[in-house]
């Protein structure tokens, strides 16, 4: 027969609802209470039924979190301390990893599987907000945004980031520069182009369309686009790429192109990844706080969850900062 928390409750000498409060961790049980009835569960290998859990608290534990690129390695690093803190607070992650939030049928987020949302990968327009909204799921964006102002967000100020770029191939005297962006139906893609123009602009210097290239966060983005800016004459001096995988495929191309980096070519990124610190790149680029944005999101579902959130919505920017390291020279 299999252990049950009444078997706990006779060896702890409590009631089974001090059992089960207990090893919820609910602060109303004294911590001697708590240890007692920990230790019992342990000595008779009891482990709670989230099943009956759940239908006692109306609560999963569980937050989805949607992913729609995991080849990107941007979201590795962005997802651990997300669970790491969700953690902290009680809480298991659940992974949604379809292709595109279009494909991802909403039913899926509101069948009560789960408590509340993290959207990582939203596109501007995006109609899953209002659903989650109207359909009253707590959410929070976490690295991208859609611009209705619905739901809490925790971000990187990325027009700041884009002008940091502008303003670092200014002072180095690029004036041929060109940008290998992000989608532009993203706010990362859109806003850090966005402070990229207006920084070059402010400087006097352009980015005529022809310089443009977008596409995904990926490695292909920058290695065509760069091939195909540098058959250019003039050719573009530097360029500023909207990720860095974006600024690592760039890179390979102009490797294959015979083009030196930093001597001929400069190459700015933006996420500062791990990789991009590694000797084989050495990758100039913008940098931004990955775990406080990805705990910060944490924090702010959990509020919202419990109740102790305003009612409109809250957002969360953090200041990026430029990382010299060894692919920006001067003109």
């Amino acid at each position: 027969m299999s252990i049950t928390s009444h078997d706990v409750a006779r060896l702890a000498g409590v009631s089974q609802p001090t059992v089960s409060r207990a090893l919820r961790g609910d602060h109303r049980v004294s911590e001697t209470t708590r240890a007692r009835v920990r230790e019992a569960a342990e000595a008779l290998g009891y482990v709670p039924s989230e099943a009956g859990r759940s239908l006692s608290t109306r609560s999963t534990r569980r937050i989805g979190v949607v992913v729609t690129d995991l080849t990107n390695p941007f979201y590795p690093y962005l997802i651990e301390p997300l669970h790491d803190r969700l953690e902290q607070h009680g809480y298991r992650m659940m992974l949604f990893t379809e292709r595109s939030e279009t494909a991802l049928e909403t039913e899926r987020l509101l069948d009560r599987s789960i408590d509340g949302v993290v959207l990582t990968t939203a596109v501007l327009g995006s109609a899953l907000p209002a659903e989650l909204t109207r359909r009253g799921l707590p959410f929070v964006f976490l690295n991208r945004e859609t611009g209705t102002g619905l739901g809490d967000a925790a971000v990187v100020d990325n027009e700041a980031g884009g002008r940091l770029a502008a303003e670092e191939l200014v002072r180095l005297g690029h004036h041929e520069v060109g940008l290998l962006g992000g989608p532009a139906d993203t706010t990362t893609g859109r806003d850090r182009e966005l402070g990229f123009r207006v920084g070059l602009s402010e400087a006097g210097v352009g980015l005529p369309r022809e310089r443009v290239r977008r596409g995904p966060f990926d490695y292909g983005t920058g290695y065509e686009g760069l091939l195909e800016l540098a058959g250019q004459r003039p050719r573009p001096t530097a360029v500023f790429c909207g990720n860095d995988v974006i600024a690592i495929g760039a890179m390979n191309a102009a490797r294959r192109l015979g083009l030196a980096v930093p001597g001929d070519l400069t190459v700015i990124g933006f996420d500062d990844l791990p990789m991009a610190s590694w000797e084989t790149f050495g990758l100039t680029t913008v940098r931004h706080d990955l775990d406080g944005m990805a705990q910060a999101a944490a924090e702010l579902l959990v509020e919202r969850l419990a109740g102790t959130a305003s009612v409109a919505p809250r957002r969360v920017s953090f200041a990026p900062v430029l990382v010299p390291r060894g692919t920006h020279a001067a003109r």
